[in-house]
């Protein structure tokens, strides 16, 4: 990793990201936890179901942040650095959950769950395709 005295935006050195092919259980709970703080149960349950249903795509870590309208963390927030630990010891990471935004309407992107995985992402390489689940409401 980099020392304290580099640039806090460059890139991380680290090895390939791994991803595994669909999301961990738990983080259906945890998606449904994030959401249930905007929505009603029945909503909240409707979308978790189709996120678990619908396909694995891949965005770039740079435009998911940008669609999000969320900032980058930094690498010493405790969750992107443990994000960024298990980047740097080969652990497969979870595909993130989304809710896609609307330009027509203002909305912004939901991250359901993942977003310290994006940041940790985007540190290693902005440009590398980041697997998702993502559905429209």
């Amino acid at each position: 990793m980099a020392d304290e005295t580099s640039d806090p935006g460059a890139p991380v050195e680290l090895p390939a990201m791994r991803w595994l092919d669909k999301p961990a259980h738990h983080d259906y709970g945890a998606a449904r936890s994030y959401l249930a703080l905007n929505l009603g149960k029945k909503t909240v349950d409707r979308i978790v179901r189709r996120l678990a249903h619908t396909q694995v795509v891949r965005f770039k870590a740079k435009d998911i942040l940008r669609a999000s309208g969320l900032p980058l963390l930094p690498r010493d927030n405790a969750d992107v650095a443990k994000q960024l630990e298990r980047i740097a010891v080969g652990e497969a990471l979870s595909p993130c959950l989304i809710v896609r935004g609307h330009l027509n309407k203002g909305w912004v992107a939901q991250i359901a769950d993942g977003y310290h995985r994006v940041c940790a992402s985007n540190y290693v390489d902005e440009d590398a395709d980041i697997p998702v689940k993502i559905i429209s409401l």
